[in-house]
């Protein structure tokens, strides 16, 4: 039997695929329509300098939260991230120190303010920071207090732990309580400020648990959990990860021309399900332009790319990117706006080769990567295809801005620095 929310919130939250599984979805929507804000969070450990697509989704979740008249909770990890989550993956985190998690904190907030509103309202946001309760914890205190409420074998039967000791790979004492400290988390913000709702990714749904079931047991509190499924494109491949590696939100590290040619170069397929999930047009429209058939779809794909680059760095930034398009796709051009590698003078004195400036730009992973680009037809230098990755250039050769393209779709421009 399909559940009908009353709640406007769950209501687009169905409509637009965000859902996976929630702990009690008639309980939560009642809470729902209760009248006052919902307080809701989703936490973010401080591991890169910049959020990436993969993390957009939830995003977008936190701004639907707030438009529907709720209030979202962005949650820096500062103290988790000390720790590490090691829900699903194969080897322990890189331990960051301090002023690393500081300055990663401070890249990954930059984001948050384009989607969500922090103003001082009934439904405006706040951002805060684990570390405020973590950091001063006492270990014996916080073993007596609240370790006495955790069961080691159910601990052990979570999938994203189970899965790691199945493989026969270590699990450090330092990542098992990952998943205690992200429950306490859940417990403190429930005491501070009212939070009755977690969300996260799908892979977050046993330390979710952990933090209801700690709330319940130590304040007596009916809280909620909320997953989003994890996003797979039409063929399979992870979302947010491109030939050049990670897709980030920050345009110090991925250019707002590079983001709006990620969300172009979408597959047909899944067009109208990311219209859906990653920009505020209505679902019908999502669905009238995800069924647009033939060379239509195109147009289809130029919208996504607008809007979820008109969120992320406004809607000059999107015009740009798409003029910088039409001028390489459709004119021939080199583009203004296209990631540009700037070499100094001092680099040309004896030349470089074609390859490592394939390497050099972003265009292939390693020189064996860009050789094999080159001696396979899949490179061209000013629209004019290369054979011979060991083409040296110099000075001379690099005097007017050039072109270099990896396929079809990824392009940027090599110049001498002025």
């Amino acid at each position: 039997m399909t559940y009908h929310p009353k709640s406007d919130f769950l209501t687009a939250l169905i409509e637009r695929g965000y859902l996976a599984d929630c702990t009690d979805l008639q309980a939560l929507d009642d809470r729902l329509v209760s009248g006052d804000p919902v307080p809701a969070y989703i936490g973010y450990d401080a591991t890169a300098a910049s959020l990436h697509v993969g993390h957009l989704l939830n995003i977008m979740l936190l701004r639907l939260l707030q438009k529907t008249g709720h209030k979202p909770i962005t949650l820096m990890g500062g103290g988790t991230t000390k720790v590490g989550d090691p829900s699903f993956r194969s080897d322990e985190r890189p331990l960051l120190g301090p002023d690393q998690i500081a300055a990663n904190i401070e890249g990954m907030g930059a984001v948050f303010s384009r989607y969500l509103d922090y103003s001082d309202t009934p439904s405006g946001a706040l951002m805060l920071d684990n570390a405020e309760w973590l950091d001063g914890l006492n270990y014996l205190d916080f073993l007596r207090d609240i370790g006495r409420y955790f069961s080691v074998n159910r601990m052990l039967s979570f999938e994203s732990v189970k899965s790691r000791l199945d493989r026969e790979q270590s699990l450090s004492f330092l990542e098992f309580n990952y998943m205690i400290l992200q429950a306490y988390d859940f417990l403190e913000l429930n005491r501070r400020y009212g939070c009755v709702l977690q969300m996260g990714g799908s892979d977050q749904w046993g330390n979710i648990v952990n933090g209801i079931d700690l709330t319940r047991r130590v304040a007596d509190q009916q809280i909620f959990g909320l997953t989003t499924p994890l996003l797979t494109t039409s063929d399979g491949r992870k979302m947010g990860k491109s030939a050049g590696g990670a897709t980030w939100l920050n345009s110090e590290m991925l250019s707002p021309y590079e983001f709006w040619q990620f969300w172009r170069n979408t597959t047909d397929a899944d067009v109208g399900r990311f219209l859906k999930l990653y920009t505020d047009l209505p679902v019908e429209e999502c669905e009238r332009l995800g069924a647009l058939g033939g060379s239509e779809i195109n147009d289809a794909k130029i919208v996504l790319a607008d809007e979820v680059t008109t969120l992320l760095h406004g809607a000059e930034a999107a015009r740009a990117a798409q003029e910088t398009a039409r001028e390489v796709f459709e004119k021939g051009g080199a583009g203004a706006d296209l990631p540009t590698l700037a070499l100094a003078q001092d680099e040309l004195a004896e030349g470089i080769s074609v390859a490592q400036l394939f390497v050099r730009s972003g265009l292939a992973k390693s020189g064996k990567d860009a050789r094999r680009l080159i001696t396979e037809g899949g490179a061209k230098m000013n629209d004019e295809t290369l054979t011979d990755p060991g083409l040296m250039l110099d000075a001379v050769a690099l005097a007017d801005p050039v072109k270099l393209s990896a396929g079809r779709k990824r392009h940027a421009l090599v110049m001498v620095a002025l």
